[in-house]
């Protein structure tokens, strides 16, 4: 009799190469987005600025949360935490871009700073909590669709984490909750509740024979 946290043929890929490549691989994705929001924050404004952050968050945002699954491909508990295990070591790949390169070629403007009352080192804490938070939800996305549909649909569980946090954010503007308000950062909290719900989602249906 086998565990249900041991892989199974194809799926569940959690060696420890896979999980430290698939760090690497990640974490530099999202440096590089992480970069390119930043110029984009500096050098555009109005309408133009909003439109292409927008999309950089979207694509950074489907980058973290469903490609540690895709290449983990999780059926069990296994194939999900290795998929936020990618995501914790993709955080620490970032925090050494960030600290050795990003923080150091001036592309972060006065907000960073004043966010976090005078320093830039704040967010990491963050980065990591959320970095292996994604993954994981993701993780469990993918593998429910595994097991319910016989095959994982990121297109799929992405949009409905998108449409799901879409509607927890205009939710919390009209209701007044503190800090909501018509923007991306809105946009940005609201896919964690979001994408939870989103999991849970993906969790109803009938198993595949």
């Amino acid at each position: 009799m086998t565990s249900t946290a041991e892989p199974q043929g194809e799926y569940d890929v959690t060696a420890v190469p896979s999980i430290v490549l698939g760090s690497i691989k990640l974490g530099l994705v999202e440096a590089v987005l992480v970069l390119l929001f930043s110029l984009a924050s500096r050098f555009l404004s109005g309408v133009l600025e909003t439109i292409v952050c927008a999309i950089i968050l979207l694509i950074g945002l489907a980058a973290v949360t469903m490609l540690p699954g895709l290449w983990i491909r999780p059926r069990t508990i296994e194939g999900i935490a290795g998929a936020a295990g990618i995501g914790l070591g993709a955080a620490a790949v970032f925090l050494l871009v960030d600290v050795i390169l990003l923080q150091n070629i001036g592309t972060y403007t006065a907000r960073w700073y004043d966010v976090g009352g005078g320093s830039n080192w704040w967010y990491h804490p963050v980065w990591w909590m959320v970095g292996s938070f994604l993954p994981w939800m993701g993780a469990w996305i993918l593998a429910n669709q595994t097991v319910r549909r016989g095959r994982p649909s990121a297109i799929s569980g992405f949009g409905i984490a998108v449409g799901l946090s879409v509607a927890m954010a205009v939710l919390a503007v009209v209701l007044g909750f503190p800090g909501a308000r018509w923007t991306l950062g809105t946009f940005a909290v609201a896919f964690l509740p979001g994408v939870v719900l989103a999991t849970v989602v993906s969790a109803v249906g009938a198993r595949q024979a």
